[in-house]
């Protein structure tokens, strides 16, 4: 077998063993340590964003977000069909109504218009992902949410370097939500942080993840609060990670060159396409089959054999049993994208020849 060509494999080598060796000769290495708050200066100012609370995930990230927002039972809160299902899960655990909505055919994220038709008076939050590290439309959809009053929690779990208008992703919104999951842009191994502008609500969350726990009176909690800290040695990994993270986001997007120059023009196939004003990060590449007849298990198990990873498209998340007492409607769009994507390797331990290799194998087998 050739050697792998990963699809979103991590890149971490010497540098992130110096600082995790760091942490660790510290003696900090669980949620008290001197690279958390480091770490969530650093990923704020890379962002242009006033402050950012780590978490435990990106997940967990959302799930303070809307909490945050006073998101909780009878509220709605409208999010993708065509998404990760951590972006609903959510909205579950505060007994809230997810209310989904179909994607857009270019960006794959949110159909804005869609969007707007589902608000209502409980709507209480929209939360558009934006899929595989491209923007949503979000100029459009500010306005929108502007309009009827609904604040906006961006999932920008998979599109750290992304921007809309020169503005990063996670820092549009009311808040935003980043994932450093392994196989994200950058790792913490786990992890994720709400990034937004207003400080008091961003120490509120703080305070929340860690307990609800008042330190100035010892073990005193006045709220409800959650275990979802991020450790010393995750943060440790994060600060290594974002000392490449424009490298990482000049690999990834010189891959998407190529695979736009090799497979734009190809007929019966569609790339995902940038919203104006945005500029994606291109987390992971994908390919929409439009023509009929194309086996895609079959497809991935023969690229497979030359050591090509691929992956599907996600499942519409109105597929899965605890969901279907909230589809209201069909999402053609959604079920199209996923019945006929796949996911093309991009992660950054590849090579730029490798994105040629794949995208030459593709052409033969189809």
């Amino acid at each position: 077998m050739s050697r792998t060509i990963w699809l979103d494999a991590p890149n971490v080598g010497a540098l992130e063993k110096d600082y995790l060796c760091q942490a660790i000769d510290s003696g900090f290495v669980s949620t008290i340590g001197p690279f958390v708050p480091k770490f969530e200066q650093t990923v704020a100012a890379w962002l242009g964003a006033p402050g950012a609370s780590a978490t435990q995930s990106g997940t967990a990230a959302l799930h303070v977000a809307l909490m945050e927002l006073g998101v909780g039972e009878g509220d709605e809160v409208i999010v993708p069909t065509l998404t990760f299902v951590a972006t609903a899960n959510p909205v579950m655990y505060l007994r809230a109504t997810p209310v989904f909505v179909d994607a857009d055919p270019d960006t794959w994220n949110l159909d804005v218009a869609a969007v707007e038709r589902a608000i209502t008076a409980k709507t209480k939050a929209i939360v558009p992902v934006h899929l595989l590290g491209n923007p949503a439309d979000m100029s459009a959809l500010m306005a929108v949410a502007r309009k009827h009053g609904v604040p906006v929690i961006e999932d920008a779990t998979e599109s750290l370097g992304a921007t809309v208008e020169g503005v990063s992703t996670a820092a549009i919104g009311d808040l935003g939500c980043l994932s450093f999951n392994g196989n994200k842009t950058i790792t913490t191994g786990g992890g994720g942080m709400v990034v937004g502008r207003d400080i008091d609500r961003l120490t509120h969350i703080r305070f929340v993840v860690n307990q609800a726990r008042d330190e100035s009176r010892g073990y005193y909690h006045p709220e409800v609060g959650m275990n979802y800290r991020m450790t010393n040695l995750e943060a440790a990994l994060g600060l290594a990670q974002m000392e490449r993270l424009d490298t990482f986001l000049e690999q990834k997007r010189a891959f998407r060159a190529v695979y736009e120059e090799a497979l734009g023009s190809v007929p019966g196939l569609r790339l995902q396409r940038e919203a104006p004003g945005a500029r994606s990060a291109w987390w992971l590449n994908a390919v929409v089959f439009e023509r009929d007849g194309v086996d895609i298990p079959a497809l991935q198990k023969r690229l497979l054999e030359q050591g090509i990873q691929t992956r599907r498209m996600f499942v519409p998340i109105t597929d899965f049993p605890p969901y279907a007492p909230y589809v209201t409607a069909e999402h053609p769009v959604a079920r199209r994208l996923y019945e006929r994507g796949l996911c093309l390797p991009s992660s950054t331990l590849n090579t730029i020849d490798d994105v040629h290799l794949v995208c030459l194998s593709l052409r033969a087998l189809l």
